[in-house]
């Protein structure tokens, strides 16, 4: 009988079949299975459309590290929107709770942070090795002062400074300009002549 998918009856018969050669004794017809199908809660849940905190962490630390761009493509992936990724890259869960951080996002953007400061830590401190008596000498050691330079500046943006607040700045930013009041006599005076 060739290999494939039977029926209970004709496996049945099959082995009665093979073991009646074999021995004499009776194979009893196996029953039919019963069980039941339990559904097993997992991910999101039906209707329920939040984005896991593992991505929102995920999304959060591409910000950081790789920049906005290659972040909001990521999301794009999960067809997640750009106003989502720059609530996560704020520490945020979604753009409704804006102001409200969530402890273990900000905890893992400041784990990203660090490990860019590290990173550009030791860049600079490899420059500055590099700054010899004798490279002072030459011009190479104006473009090993501005890599130091340029990775002192990444460490001083990454970095908040000790003691200050968050800004307050997550809002629109109005700039309103009054012009200046001049009088009269500040402007020159044109005699014109009235021809007809």
């Amino acid at each position: 009988m060739p290999m494939g998918v039977v029926s209970d009856d004709d496996f049945a018969t099959e082995l009665t079949r093979s073991e009646s050669k074999s021995s004499p004794r009776e194979v009893a017809k196996p029953s039919t299975p019963s069980g039941q199908v339990i559904d097993i809660n997992r991910g999101r849940g039906m209707g329920n459309v939040g984005v896991p905190e593992s991505l929102q962490k995920v999304i959060g630390d591409t910000v950081i590290t790789d920049g906005r761009q290659e972040a909001v493509e990521l999301a794009k992936n999960f067809g997640i929107s750009p106003s989502s990724v720059s609530a996560y890259s704020a520490g945020a869960t979604s753009t409704a709770s804006y102001d409200e951080k969530n402890a273990e996002l900000t905890n893992n953007l400041d784990k990203s942070r660090q490990r860019v400061i590290g990173r550009a830590r030791s860049k600079m401190m490899q420059a500055l090795r590099y700054i010899t008596p004798d490279k002072l000498e030459s011009s190479k050691a104006r473009d090993l002062a501005g890599i130091a330079k340029d990775m002192s500046a990444v460490i001083r943006n990454m970095e908040p400074e000790p003691g200050a607040k968050e800004p307050a700045t997550n809002g629109p930013t109005f700039i309103i300009m009054a012009p200046q009041f001049r009088d009269e006599r500040s402007y020159d005076i044109i005699q014109a002549k009235d021809e007809f």
